[in-house]
């Protein structure tokens, strides 16, 4: 017995030598033996496994490289805020492919490296399309971009040329921007100077856009001189300019068979990917519940106090940030759209969109497949005024010669487009509808000819309406309050037409629905459900918007005991709300705080005189020299606003600025911020004893360090 157990024993241990050493051999030879036993196998499956371990391929960054894969001569940057930037990088992309028969591609700036520009072949050339928003600030896509060109050694990708990296580029550059703010265009100016002294050369005059003008027409007249020297510089006959039939940029397919679970009705973001972590931002926003109250006190003005609930998620804010409410559009303009192009019976019709450009910046303009119904509720702006290059491309498809010729002196003659369309805000629907009833006809399918694509290519997607946040992050850190007066006016007094704001509106319709009010039938009716009736839980009376922050630069001091002056009147006294209740958190932290003035305005201190209730408690906490300094325009003979009672205090408000008072400006931009601006200069001549160029330099030195800032809107 023992015998056999020892030649059991012997054979055991040969076959597990033997087995170590095969596995010994294959773990060496793993990858040869893979190969051959493989092969055929592993194409099929090597993508499909690479993406299930690794996510999505990544994309490239190098737009050098991009351009050539895609045969692309002419590259458009955008960085955008609203949209609109991104909409004319479109519109130059296609007229450059179209028209001049030069392969043209839009871009976001932020998906690119930008330090591939010292790549840029010299037969190539690059468009600069950029909003200025803020203080002088680039937009939220631009802001990497940005920060090399305001580098003092910003690093390319070849370091061979430090002095000149950029002396083979070519490039052409449009701002968006607004005069009434003081710093007028100043990205596309940083982004030009600073592309200059890299090498780069412009091709034809910069162009700048001013939104409290015109900037479509401003964005036209700068073509006129562009286009000449684009051609020059790509070697493009101008003459010869392509002139055929348009060229569709989407392509609209309507389903007969699709999954009902995935058809998008409004949601803002694609569907999560099974097994992802959910994070909001602006590509994602957070149906937040609201709470909301009334603040005037009669009138038919309207203004809510809001408090929306980011609890539960990754969203977080600071005193001073803005909050992003999404819209959605009102069932008259949604109804009249789709009456005026033969969509009214088929509005529920699923559809699936895509860019037919492969290379085109965004495949998809908002997710698909949705229905018309979600496109003109959800995803386009219907309500803006509608472009003079808009009606043009329209032209072609009028039901009648006579619909034609109007709607091409519409798009031609400046000064008839601004009386019947700019001036009083006449949208894509109005427009169509007026020029139908003009001619007797049934507006219902007048203008069914329309290919739905252009439709697409040609209405801007719907954006978010950004406030400034009326809480303080550090007493209520998952609650941020906002405070909106709601907005409609006649803008043609001849005429009984109400332009409605869209998004204060939308929030009132919310407002009455959950506090169970009449409704009011001056405002427009809302789909407050949301899609997929996720926005409203009735019976919980419960009512969700879709959110996300964006930060800002208005900021208080660090310091709690520097001074600090507010200027607020209406509803520009939200962020200072926030500002003097954190103070206020402060002294009852046993801090010391610096005197704390606000001054406010309004119309009549009965009606709407916000916050009048919390005010007192608020300065007594505060003490000192801290108060309300308030100017109630309606209450005397001759109106007050908050620039005089600026004046009327000057002498102690130039003491606090010699202590180092921080200066704050909130609401209109045209008129109040401009008007308190020149008082604080007027300070400067008066008590301070300087020459206008001085006190002039004065006010500009405290912009320049942070002592002087706004947070306008025009």
């Amino acid at each position: 017995m023992a015998r056999s157990s020892q030649q059991l024993f012997d054979t055991l241990d040969i076959v597990f030598l033997g087995t170590i050493g095969l596995g010994t051999i294959a773990w060496f030879a793993r990858h040869q033996i893979a190969e051959k036993l493989f092969k055929s196998s592993t194409n099929k499956s090597e993508a499909k496994t690479t993406e299930a371990r690794a996510g999505p391929a990544k994309k490239e960054r190098n737009f050098v490289k991009v351009m050539q894969q895609e045969g692309r001569k002419v590259i458009v940057f955008y960085g955008s805020q609203t949209g609109t930037a991104e909409d004319y990088a479109s519109r130059l992309a296609k007229e450059c492919s179209q028209k001049y028969g030069v392969k043209s591609m839009a871009a976001d700036i932020e998906l690119y490296d930008l330090s591939y520009l010292d790549q840029v072949p010299d037969d190539c050339l690059v468009f600069f399309v950029m909003a200025t928003y803020g203080e002088g600030e680039p937009t939220d896509n631009a802001v990497d971009f940005w920060d090399l060109v305001s580098d003092e050694q910003p690093q390319f990708s070849q370091p061979e040329d430090e002095e000149k990296p950029l002396k083979n580029l070519k490039y052409i550059a449009f701002g968006l921007g607004n005069k009434t703010y003081e710093h007028y265009n100043e990205v596309i100016r940083k982004v030009d100077t600073s592309l200059t002294a890299l090498g780069a050369k412009r091709i034809g005059d910069r162009g700048e856009g001013d939104d409290d003008g015109s900037l479509e027409e401003d964005f036209l007249a700068w073509q006129e001189d562009m286009w000449p020297a684009f051609c020059e510089a790509m070697g493009v006959d101008e003459n010869s300019a392509h002139s055929g039939p348009r060229e569709a940029s989407f392509k609209v397919e309507e389903l007969s068979e699709y999954d009902a679970e995935k058809i998008y009705h409004g949601e803002l973001s694609e569907w999560l990917r099974e097994g992802s972590r959910e994070v909001y931002d602006a590509k994602r926003p957070y149906n937040a519940a609201i709470t909301s109250r009334e603040l005037f006190k009669g009138g038919e003005r309207h203004c809510l106090h809001m408090e929306i609930d980011i609890s539960n998620t990754n969203l977080t804010y600071q005193t001073g940030d803005h909050v992003a409410i999404w819209p959605t559009n009102n069932e008259i303009e949604v109804q009249r759209l789709a009456n005026v192009l033969g969509l009214a019976d088929k509005l529920d019709t699923v559809v699936h969109i895509k860019a037919i450009d492969g290379a085109a910046s965004k495949q998809f303009p908002f997710p698909v497949p949705t229905t018309y119904r979600a496109i003109f509720r959800h995803y386009l702006d219907i309500c803006a005024a509608v472009s003079r290059q808009t009606l043009m491309s329209l032209v072609e498809f009028a039901p009648t010669e006579k619909a034609k010729e109007d709607l091409r002196k519409l798009a031609t003659d400046k000064d008839a487009y601004r009386v019947r369309v700019g001036e009083v805000t006449r949208n894509l629907g109005e427009v169509l509808e007026m020029l139908a009833e003009e001619e007797s006809m049934d507006p219902k399918g007048a203008f069914s000819s329309v290919p739905f694509d252009l439709i697409v290519e040609s209405i801007s997607r719907l954006q978010p309406r950004y406030y400034s946040i009326s809480s303080s992050s550090k007493e209520n850190p998952k609650k941020i309050a906002v405070t909106a007066v709601t907005l409609d006016y006649i803008p043609d007094v001849a005429s009984p037409r109400t332009v409605y704001g869209v998004n204060t509106n939308y929030l009132w319709r919310v407002h009455e629905s959950v506090n169970a009010l009449e409704a009011n039938e001056r405002v427009p009716h809302y789909s407050i459900t949301g899609p997929r009736d996720v926005l409203l839980d009735t019976e919980n009376k419960v009512a969700r918007v879709p959110v996300h922050v964006r930060r800002s630069q208005f900021k208080l001091p660090r310091n709690p005991t520097v001074p600090i002056i507010m200027i607020g009147p209406g509803t520009g006294v939200a962020p200072f709300r926030g500002f003097i209740r954190e103070r206020v958190l402060q002294k009852k932290e046993g801090k010391p705080v610096g005197t704390t003035i606000l001054f406010f305005g309004c119309r009549n201190s009965q009606q709407d005189y916000l916050y009048d209730e919390e005010w007192p408690e608020l300065f007594e906490t505060l003490g000192g020299d801290s108060r309300i300094i308030t100017a109630f325009s309606r209450e005397t003979d001759k109106k007050v606003y908050v620039q005089h009672r600026l004046m009327e205090n000057g002498q102690e408000m130039w003491e606090l600025l010699k202590k180092g008072a921080y200066v704050y400006v909130c609401g209109d931009a045209k008129v109040m911020a401009r008007d308190v601006s020149h008082t604080f200069v007027q300070f400067a001549q008066q008590f301070g004893g300087l020459e206008e160029d001085k006190a002039q330099d004065f006010v500009k030195n405290l912009r320049n360090t942070g002592r002087y800032q706004e947070d306008v809107w025009s």
